[in-house]
């Protein structure tokens, strides 16, 4: 199904693939007739033609891309651009999309999000940006159906930004990364890796993309196989795949941990763009004659089966054949893994809910820039036609991506199947995917055509003693365990006609109610403001030595920025940097919002020119034990604040409240064995955090220790690659020793001035 080379490969006339060793050079020459160096092949990829393009750097080993368009939701935007104002935005230098589909539920968690809504609009007339309301579309489909074009970048602050398949090399970040493209600087990363993903064959009935996807996620996550490179789609099997095929697997390569990712583009995508009315927008893109890769991930779609990801990783990967021959087994093993993500917090069941030796589902959801696709719905309409879910526990929810989908479905009655199997169609809202929307019973088990199934990410809490589960799944095998009555149920059971449908673009929806600027600031709109919408805090540059306490401390394998920052219940706090810092680690660690504000008080005692001992008599302790080897250290030279370690934390979302929620509560610093993603470190850097480096097994503090780390500002300053730092005990320090990791000379500036803003503050 799915198989990973060993080392490099060659991609010859996009067909034949020559892994690297000793006999390629001569098989490339018997092949091609010529002789071709790694180093020049490695040029041949799709990926670096489009890299290089928006290079400004001149060096194509130190990047310093500027991207063609942006895009942000309504739970990252307004942060983004309070950002952007405080050093001195007056437009938006390139096109800028405010769309809404995360905080469409207009008064959740005691605030009202019409604000943050009405805050985006008045920023779109000002600053000159495209405004796209509530329920008209989620992020996503929005940028697929109008922002896409072939050989573009463009870059959004939601993790899910893919249009790879659409020959646009998307990528999502943190806040901070946008907001340099704002202000006409630049993202600057290494060259990454680039990865083939060669596929052959064509799917079989009742296997969807989310199959596919799942079954490379399964395969590549947890080696680390494509982390932080370039998943570039070619070979023959693409043709084989509809346009909407192709978007469904490409939107899930973010959980492989991937930079980005890109396809060879063809007819069919051509006629994408040509049904949306943007045919100009279709560029032709292929790998050269000779094109070399890090890596080749090879996916035969003939033997791909449905799939489902179990709690609580999209990596945790199974054909629901398999789950269903082997249930009693993977469920105990299920369990088990759960207790490790919850911490034992709660008691979690999954053996129960086997019911005369059929595993019983309690809801199914469609949902999203992954599943409520044009196809994916008709394909489920097909499954479920005729058929009825019932009238017991289990529901049904159908969200269409964007309101030109559903008039699609309605028109050619896909909707009316759905519904009359007593099935829900929703409108274009993200909330399934985050937690605020279709939030199962305590201990539900919920199949889901969504992207991510982390811990608590589907709104249960464990702090209220509430918690249920998802599953990833495709439509099809969605729809057809709702045919079932809840019976898990592959796809490929299904024995009738699933109908090929042709999709009808009605541009008029967004013309009649999407605000477009066409690029044309008006300096004299007044922006509307919210009583919730909050500026950020003072935060101070980095001073020349450090205490650090350690108030949490998480020994997971991974740590999910959900878990950093909890997504649903916190949707409406997104605007308010202090009020969203209530919620840091609260599903994870309840104790931390509380140990990190006393330590604050040190720091913040001390900007403000006073004592750090008069609020927090410890200090006068430890710096007492601190001066008997650094007698020159005070609270003139030494701020104060904390740090938390965790092995690897980061995987998941882009939100940059990840990190910016440390900050406003005083953190300096993240600790960890290696950061999951690039996002979440390239966050932890623009707000100033410093994101160290400790060798696994290596950990010589404990929780509520205080650490010492003196000349911190000149090893930042000076490169240094080791930095030694102490755990300060009752009467003397022990040294270990702490790294940074590669810092652009950017980023060390960034971290030296306090945080992105103040390097930027005019």
């Amino acid at each position: 199904m799915v198989t990973l080379l060993q080392g490099g490969a060659y991609l010859v006339n996009g067909t034949e693939i020559v892994a690297e060793g000793p006999e390629a050079a001569a098989a490339l020459k018997s092949k091609t007739g010529k002789e071709i160096t790694r180093e020049e092949a490695a040029k041949n990829t799709i990926a670096y033609g489009i890299l290089e393009s928006h290079n400004t750097s001149g060096s194509m080993d130190k990047l310093k891309i500027r991207f063609d368009k942006l895009t942000s939701h309504d739970i990252t935007f307004v942060g983004i651009i309070q950002t952007a104002r405080a050093s001195g935005l007056q437009k938006f230098p390139m096109p800028y999309v405010l769309t809404n589909c995360h905080n469409s539920l207009c008064a959740v968690g005691g605030t009202i999000n019409e604000d943050d809504h009405m805050f985006g609009l008045t920023c779109a007339k000002k600053y000159g940006g495209v405004y796209v309301p509530p329920h008209q579309a989620v992020i996503h489909q929005f940028a697929r159906e109008m922002l896409a074009g072939g050989g573009r970048m463009i870059l959004g602050s939601d993790s899910h930004t893919r249009y790879g398949a659409l020959g646009t090399m998307a990528m999502g970040e943190g806040g901070p990364e946008l907001v340099k493209q704002l202000l006409n600087q630049t993202y600057d990363i290494n060259m990454p890796g680039v990865v083939g993903v060669y596929l052959t064959g064509a799917p079989v009935k009742g296997v969807g993309p989310q199959d596919v996807a799942l079954a490379i996620i399964g395969a590549v996550f947890k080696n680390g196989y494509v982390k932080n490179k370039v998943m570039e789609f070619v070979g023959p099997g693409v043709a084989n795949l509809s346009a909407d095929f192709r978007i469904g697997i490409d939107v899930m390569t973010t959980e492989t941990t991937c930079l980005s990712s890109i396809w060879k583009t063809d007819a069919e995508i051509e006629e994408f763009y040509e049904i949306h009315g943007r045919k100009e927008e279709y560029k032709e893109l292929n790998p050269g004659d000779v094109a070399y890769y890090d890596g080749m991930i090879e996916v035969d779609l003939c033997k791909v089966r449905p799939m489902i990801a179990m709690p609580f990783h999209p990596s945790n990967t199974y054909t629901i054949e398999e789950l269903n021959a082997n249930l009693m087994d993977i469920l105990d093993e299920t369990e088990k893994r759960a207790q490790v993500s919850l911490d034992g917090a709660v008691e979690f069941h999954l053996k129960d809910k086997v019911k005369n030796g059929k595993f019983m589902v309690d809801q199914g959801i469609i949902a999203g820039c992954a599943g409520g696709g044009f196809e994916n719905i008709c394909a489920a309409a097909d499954i479920l036609k005729g058929q009825y879910i019932g009238s017991d526990g289990f529901t049904l929810s159908v969200y269409p991506a964007s309101m030109p989908v559903y008039m699609e479905l309605i028109r050619n009655g896909c909707a009316a199947t759905i519904l009359e199997t007593g099935a829900v169609m929703k409108t274009a809202f993200c909330g399934p995917c985050f937690g605020a929307g279709d939030t199962p019973a305590n201990n539900a088990f919920s199949i889901r055509h969504s992207t991510r199934n982390f811990p608590n990410r589907e709104g249960s809490k464990l702090q209220s003693g509430q918690i249920s589960s998802v599953a990833l799944m495709d439509a099809r095998s969605i729809a057809a365990t709702a045919a079932n009555k809840g019976v898990l149920t592959p796809a490929t059971d299904f024995d009738g006609e699933i109908g090929k449908y042709k999709y009808h673009f009605d541009s008029k929806i967004y013309e009649n109610r999407v605000f477009d600027s066409h690029g044309a600031a008006d300096p004299d709109v007044e922006i509307q403001f919210g009583p919730n919408i909050k500026d950020w805090p003072a935060m101070g540059e980095l001073p020349e030595n450090l205490v650090l306490q350690v108030v949490s401390e998480i020994h997971d394998p991974v740590t999910t920025t959900d878990e950093l920052i909890p997504s649903g219940e916190t949707s409406s706090y997104r605007s308010n940097p202090l009020g969203l810092a209530e919620f840091t680690l609260s599903r994870k660690d309840p104790n931390y919002v509380a140990r990190a504000k006393e330590i604050q008080k040190a720091e913040t005692e001390r900007m403000n020119g006073g004592h750090p001992c008069h609020v927090l008599p410890v200090v006068k302790d430890l710096m007492g034990v601190i001066k008997t080897q650094y007698p020159d250290a005070d609270h003139t030279n030494t701020g104060f604040g904390s740090t938390i370690f965790a092995v690897k934390p980061g995987d998941g979302s882009a939100r940059e409240q990840a990190a910016s929620c440390q900050k406003v509560l005083g953190g300096w610093a993240n600790i960890a064995n290696e950061y999951a993603t690039k996002r979440y470190r390239s966050n932890l850097i623009n707000w100033g955090m410093l994101p160290f480096l400790i060798k696994e097994g290596d950990l010589p503090f404990k929780n509520l220790d205080y650490l010492f780390i003196p000349g911190i500002k000149r090893a930042v300053e000076e490169k240094a690659e080791a930095i030694t730092a102490y755990v300060v005990g009752e009467s003397e320090l022990r040294s270990f020793e702490l790294r940074l990791g590669e810092l652009t000379d950017e980023e060390r500036q960034i971290i030296l001035k306090g945080c992105l803003i103040n390097y930027n503050r005019v």
